[in-house]
């Protein structure tokens, strides 16, 4: 699931350079933190935060299909 978010988000900003994904947590519910350039976040936001919602959406399909929580969080 990890490796998912970090494609996409690769493929989306100008920097994929500096993406990283780090899962914090575990047991039933992990955390997915984003990172990206400050210049991409906009990139990754997308208008009304659409872009982040569409990748939540993906994470927890993804998710679902390994009966585990996951919540995507991106940091600045």
């Amino acid at each position: 699931m990890k490796e998912i978010i970090e494609i996409i988000a690769r493929a989306l900003v100008d920097e994929p350079d500096v993406v990283s994904v780090k899962e914090v947590g575990g047991g039933h519910t992990s955390i997915l933190e984003l990172k990206v350039a400050k210049t991409d976040l906009g990139k990754i936001i997308g208008k009304q935060g659409r872009t982040a919602g569409a990748l939540r959406t993906i994470l927890t399909a993804v998710s679902a299909r390994s009966r585990k929580n996951m919540v995507l969080d991106i940091v600045e």
